[in-house]
C-alpha cells in the first residue's frame, strides 16, 4: 500500500481521478462548459477509452454499452446536454446497469456560458435515480468513487452534479494508489432486464419504485449526509457548493450537509429539525431540497429569502437573511469597466458577417464563437436557442411566412454542431420542401470549448488522427445539389456567394471554410496600414468588428487606429474600406523596411 498523496486539483481533474481509482474502463463526453476538462483530463490516465462523442445522447448510449459489458463508465456533460441525454438517461434507469455507470452533470448559475440556469437536480427526481453532490475538489473525487460502489449495489446509473464554481476551482485532494486492473465480465443476456418491450418495461418499473425506497433508506445512514452541530437556535440544510458559502456566512450555524440530494434521507432531516428551533433551506437556483422538506411537514423559515437567479456567494446569501429578502443579482463590480466578448482579431467570422450585414436578411443561429455575430457592428443573428436549433427554427419560420421571408432567410451553424445535432433538422428542410439557406461554419474545430477534436476534422480525445467528414458529400447525401465553399476572408466572394444562395429555389447549403486562428495561428506576414491623408472617416472598416482596429481622431473625423499587437494581415479591413486608405504591407524579417503587399491574405 502506497502512502497517500495529497494534490491541489480542480473538481473537473478531481472527478476524473476518482474515475480513474474506480477503474473506470470507458469515459466519453460531448464538449461543453463547465464540464469539458473532464474528459480531457481523464484521457491523460492510463487505460482508460476516453472517447469524444457526436453529441451528448451519443456519449451516453456509448457509456451505458459499456455498462451493459460489464466495465465500469463515465459519462460527462454540463446541463443543456443533459436536455439531450435524457432519452436514453430515462430509460436506463429501468434498464439498470452491469458494471458502473456514473453520470456527471455540470450546472452553470449565472449562465457564465450557457443559454439558461438549468437545475438539473429535477431530472435525479424525474427519472428516479440517485444524484450526489460534492461541496469541493476532495467530496468530487470521494463521491465518484462512491457512484460508483452505489451504481452496482443497486443496479443504477447515478448522477454527480457538480457547478461552474466546484468545476473551476481547486482545493487539496487526498489521492489513493491507482487501481487494480478490472476485467469487464461481458454481456450476460437478460431479457426482461435489457429489452424495454411494453411488457418488460411495467416489470422493470415495479423494481425501479423498490430501488428507490431502498436508496432513501440506504441515504439515512451513509456518511455523506452528515450533521454539524453547533448553535440550536437556527439549522441549516444544504447541498453542493451553498454549504462553503453557509460555512463562511454562519460559521456558528448547526448545519445538516447532504452529500445525497436525491432521494433525500427523510428520518434524518426531521431528527435535524426536531433539535433547532427553526429551519432554514440555502440552495442555489431552484428550491429543490425545499419543496422536499416542507412536503415532510417541515416549516422552513427562511422560505422566499434566498434568490433563484444568479450564483449565489456569502454576502448574497447574508444581505438575504439580513432583509428576508431575496438580494438582487449584481452583474460584476461597477467600479470595473466593462468588456463584452469579442471575436478574435482575424477570424474567418469577421468577413462572414460583415458579408452578412452587407446582405440584410434574417438569420437563425446557433451555439458557438460564431454567436458573438449578433453583436455589434454586425447585429447578424437574430435568435439563438439551442444546440442545432437554428436550422429547423429557420424552416418554421419559412413555412409561418412564406414568400414573405423567402430569399431573406439564413441559418448558421458551426462545423461540430452540424454534426451534434444539424444534420435531422437539414434532413428535415430537405424533406419539407424549404427554401431556407444555411450557413456552415467550419472552422476545423469545437474552438468554443477549448479546440477539442470532432468527427469533422477526425481527431479523438486520445490525439488520434483521421481523416474527419466530408461535409460536402454528407450534405449532397441529404438531398441538397446547391452545396459551395467560400473563403471567408473574401468579402467580395463571400457576399457574392450567399447572395446566389439566397436566390437558390430551393435549399442551399454554403460553407464558409478557413482554420480557427487558435488551432494553428502562423506567423504574421503582413499587417494593415493607414494612409492618413485617404482616410475620409466613413467607418467601414469599423464594420468589420475586428478588435486590432481601435478608434482616434483626424482632423475631427473618426479613423482606424491599427493595432499592431494584435493584426494577423487577414485584410478583411483593407478590402472593406472603398476609399483605399487601408493598405496592406508586408513585413520584412528585421521589421525594419515595409513593402506593400498587393495581393490579399489567404486563409489561415
Amino acid at each position: 500500500m502506497k502512502s497517500a498523496q495529497t494534490w491541489l486539483m480542480s473538481g473537473n481533474q478531481a472527478i476524473a481521478r476518482g474515475a480513474y481509482e474506480a477503474g473506470v474502463t470507458v469515459a466519453t463526453s460531448y464538449p461543453g462548459t463547465p464540464c469539458t476538462e473532464i474528459l480531457e483530463s481523464i484521457a491523460r490516465h492510463p487505460g482508460i477509452e476516453a472517447l469524444w462523442s457526436t453529441n451528448e445522447k451519443v456519449a451516453y448510449e456509448v457509456a451505458l454499452g459499456a455498462s451493459f459489458a460489464g466495465a465500469r463508465a463515465m459519462v460527462s456533460m454540463k446541463h443543456v446536454g443533459l436536455n439531450v441525454a435524457a432519452d436514453p438517461l430515462f430509460s436506463s434507469v429501468y434498464t439498470g446497469v452491469n458494471g458502473g455507470l456514473v453520470v456527471v452533470v455540470g450546472d452553470d448559475p449565472s449562465a457564465a456560458s450557457s443559454q439558461n440556469e438549468q437545475d438539473s437536480r429535477h431530472y435525479a427526481r424525474a427519472a428516479k435515480l440517485p444524484m450526489l453532490e460534492p461541496s469541493d475538489s476532495q467530496e468530487a473525487r470521494d463521491l465518484v468513487l462512491a457512484a460508483f460502489e452505489l451504481s452496482e449495489r443497486f443496479d443504477t446509473p447515478v448522477l454527480v452534479r457538480l457547478t461552474t464554481r466546484i468545476c473551476h476551482s481547486k482545493t487539496l485532494v487526498r489521492v489513493g494508489d491507482p487501481p487494480e486492473p478490472r476485467t469487464p465480465t461481458g454481456f450476460i443476456r437478460d431479457f426482461d432486464k435489457y429489452v424495454l418491450l411494453p411488457r418488460q418495461a411495467i416489470l422493470r418499473h415495479r423494481a425501479l419504485e423498490a430501488r428507490v425506497e431502498a436508496l432513501a433508506q440506504y441515504a439515512e445512514a451513509a456518511d455523506w449526509n452528515r450533521v454539524e452541530w453547533r448553535d440550536l437556535r437556527v439549522g441549516v440544510i444544504t447541498s453542493g457548493l451553498a454549504y462553503q458559502y453557509v460555512r463562511e456566512a454562519f460559521p456558528h450555524l448547526s448545519v445538516l450537509k447532504l452529500g445525497q440530494s436525491w432521494p433525500l434521507p427523510a428520518q434524518k432531516i426531521r431528527e435535524f429539525a426536531a433539535q433547532v428551533d427553526e429551519v432554514w433551506v440555502i440552495e442555489e437556483l431552484d428550491p429543490f431540497l425545499e419543496e422536499q422538506i416542507k412536503a415532510l411537514g417541515i416549516p422552513v423559515a427562511s422560505e422566499g429569502w434566498i434568490p433563484r437567479v444568479g450564483e449565489l456567494t456569502p454576502e448574497r446569501i447574508l444581505h438575504s437573511v439580513e432583509q428576508r429578502a431575496p438580494q438582487p443579482m449584481q452583474l460584476g463590480d461597477p467600479s470595473i469597466p466593462g468588456r463584452a466578448p469579442r471575436i478574435c482579431a482575424g477570424c474567418q467570422y469577421l468577413g462572414v458577417y460583415t458579408a452578412i450585414s452587407r446582405i440584410g436578411v434574417r438569420v437563425a443561429g446557433d451555439i458557438g464563437c460564431y454567436t458573438l455575430g449578433s453583436l455589434e457592428p454586425w447585429n447578424a443573428i437574430d435568435s439563438v436557442v439551442c444546440m442545432g436549433a437554428g436550422i429547423g427554427t429557420a424552416l418554421g419560420m419559412e413555412k409561418a411566412l412564406g414568400d414573405r421571408v423567402r430569399g431573406k432567410l439564413l441559418a448558421v451553424i458551426g462545423d461540430s454542431t452540424l454534426l451534434h445535432s444539424g444534420l435531422g433538422p437539414l434532413l428535415d428542410l430537405v424533406h419539407n420542401r424549404g427554401q431556407t439557406t444555411v450557413l456552415v461554419m467550419d472552422n476545423s474545430t469545437t474552438a468554443m470549448t477549448g479546440l477539442q477534436g470532432n468527427p469533422a476534422n477526425g481527431q479523438t480525445a486520445l490525439g488520434q488522427s483521421g481523416p474527419g467528414v466530408n461535409l460536402e458529400k454528407l450534405i449532397a447525401a441529404l438531398g441538397i445539389e446547391w452545396v459551395r465553399v467560400i473563403n471567408p476572408y473574401d468579402l467580395a466572394e463571400s457576399e457574392e456567394v450567399l447572395r446566389e444562395a439566397l436566390d437558390h429555389p430551393g435549399p442551399a447549403v454554403v460553407i464558409s471554410r478557413a482554420p480557427c486562428l487558435l488551432l494553428k495561428r502562423r506567423e504574421t506576414v503582413q499587417q494593415a496600414h493607414l494612409t492618413e491623408e485617404a482616410c475620409t472617416g466613413c467607418g467601414e472598416c469599423f464594420q468589420v468588428g475586428c478588435v486590432a482596429i481601435e478608434r482616434q481622431e483626424l482632423a475631427g473625423r473618426p479613423a482606424p487606429l491599427i493595432n499592431h499587437d494584435l493584426c494577423v494581415g487577414c485584410t478583411l479591413c483593407v478590402q472593406a474600406c472603398p476609399e483605399g486608405a487601408l493598405q496592406p504591407r508586408r513585413l520584412v524579417p528585421d521589421l525594419v523596411e515595409l513593402e506593400t503587399c498587393l495581393t490579399p491574405a489567404q486563409p489561415r
